[in-house]
């Protein structure tokens, strides 16, 4: 029964969708806003249906998740460019030295400013690495989970912040090489699969 825990089920619903996303994010990026969009129209729903009896409520949650889905799908630019802020942050933490605090809030915005100009021109490129980076770190934290990592254990809970590059470095090394290794992998193996996909046909031999 420790096997089917929600926690254990948690973990491995990470690892799959993780793997999906890091290797086939770019193609099935469409599907995912509608898989993540759902999630998140599913969750916000679920903070107001608690007076609700269990049939009532299941159908709010719903028809929440279907709202969040359609909605993500109508933003899809706008979407483009959350993912180029977060991929700027995402670089302006990598970069900032251990020892320098926290970055100023002006810096984090104009990161933001940033990544999300170049999301909206190189869109297909910030897809591919955004969900090959991303797929990658929750494909490893679910795996850290299922072997009963404390840390990635309190990210399936909720505790995002627990986990590099959203927490330190330190005592993380290796999981960083991982996550850094596995998304170069993957963004390498997305980019030759969308350039293969739009290369022409050769010329038939006459």
């Amino acid at each position: 029964m420790a096997f089917l825990s929600p926690q254990v089920l948690a973990a491995i619903i990470l690892l799959a969708a993780g793997l999906v996303t890091c290797f086939l994010g770019y193609r099935l990026f469409r599907w995912l806003l509608v898989l993540y969009g759902f999630a998140g129209g599913a969750w916000v729903t679920s903070l107001f249906v608690g007076t609700l009896p269990s049939w009532p409520a299941a159908a709010v949650v719903i028809v929440g998740g279907l709202a969040g889905a359609a909605v993500l799908l109508v933003v899809y630019l706008a979407a483009v460019a959350v993912a180029g802020a977060g991929v700027g942050v995402l670089v302006l933490n990598l970069s900032w030295p251990p020892a320098g605090g926290e970055p100023e809030a002006w810096m984090v915005i104009l990161a933001c400013l940033i990544g999300a100009s170049i999301a909206v021109v190189l869109q297909r490129h910030v897809i591919i690495v955004g969900t090959a980076f991303g797929g990658a770190w929750t494909a490893l934290v679910g795996v850290l989970a299922l072997v009963g990592h404390p840390g990635a254990q309190a990210v399936v809970g909720g505790d995002l912040w627990r986990m590099y590059p959203l927490a330190p470095a330190l005592g993380q090394v290796p999981f960083a090489v991982g996550w850094l290794s596995l998304g170069l992998l993957a963004a390498l193996w997305q980019l030759l699969g969308a350039r293969s996909a739009k290369s022409p046909p050769p010329d038939p031999e006459i």
